[in-house]
């Protein structure tokens, strides 16, 4: 299995990727720890990893917390004796509201979860990661970080913060043996974009027109399934990606191709 013995911390377990990369890590192998602000959430993320034959814990975390972060990194360490992986997938999204009109306040309020969130989530794994001599972090971006989309100016503004703090964290940790890279999603086929789907059908709209929008900007033709965007992060944190560090890889069907 591709995660076997490994140790994986994820933020951001919600109904959307996050719940896919806690499940397909522990089917790999890993032993997950789930963090998310939504407890009810992540118990039943973490049971039926356990009825499926994981290992799993679950501790409530708002990544603006430094001490709720701490708690989870802890409460993941006590229970599997190490932390080898960290996916930083907690996001905040802010209205949807052209620059022009946006609030800076929520910018701020923004950046705290996506950029800063994932620094203390990172700063929490740390002690662990170093006593073992290696470790692996992964920050889950945005491709609007740098193929603009409407109304998405406070994210990706959060979002383009952590692409740089990624490349500082990977200089950084080096040092230590740690790896930190980035992913840059796209669309991404999973219950947040097909609840997008339905409400435009909902409102009368044909559901092929509406999914032939998104696609026909996708050169591979589809909207990225949930379960194989979250495979492509699931790479960086297994030792397939062992020499790779301060990397972005783009994950969006080739709607947005880096330089």
């Amino acid at each position: 299995m591709l995660l076997k013995d490994k140790v994986i911390v994820i933020s951001g377990v919600g109904p959307g990727m996050g719940q896919s990369l806690a499940r397909l890590a522990a089917q790999e192998g890993a032993k997950v720890g789930l963090g998310a602000r939504n407890k009810e959430f992540i118990d039943s993320v973490a049971a039926d990893i356990v009825a499926n034959g994981g290992e799993a814990v679950a501790v409530p975390t708002d990544v603006t917390s430094v001490d709720q972060c701490r708690a989870l990194a802890e409460a993941t360490e006590k229970a599997f004796g190490k932390i080898t992986g960290l996916v930083n997938s907690a996001y905040m999204h802010g209205e949807w509201k052209p620059t022009d009109e946006a609030n800076p306040d929520e910018f701020a309020a923004v950046f705290d979860v996506n950029c800063a969130g994932a620094l203390r989530m990172a700063q929490a794994c740390l002690p662990s990661m170093k006593s073992n001599g290696e470790g692996a972090i992964i920050n889950v971006s945005t491709m609007s970080t740098v193929n603009p989309f409407p109304g998405e100016g406070a994210y990706s503004a959060g979002k383009g913060g952590m692409n740089a703090l990624t490349r500082h964290m990977a200089k950084d940790f080096g040092r230590f043996n740690i790896r930190v890279n980035t992913t840059r999603m796209g669309w991404i086929g999973g219950a947040p974009v097909w609840g997008h789907v339905d409400r435009e059908v909902a409102a009368g709209r044909d559901r092929d027109e509406v999914v032939g929008e998104i696609t026909q900007r996708i050169p591979l033709g589809i909207i990225p399934p949930e379960e194989d965007c979250a495979r492509a992060v699931l790479f960086f944190v297994s030792d397939y990606s062992k020499v790779v560090t301060g990397g972005s890889l783009d994950v969006n069907g080739g709607q947005y191709m880096a330089p």
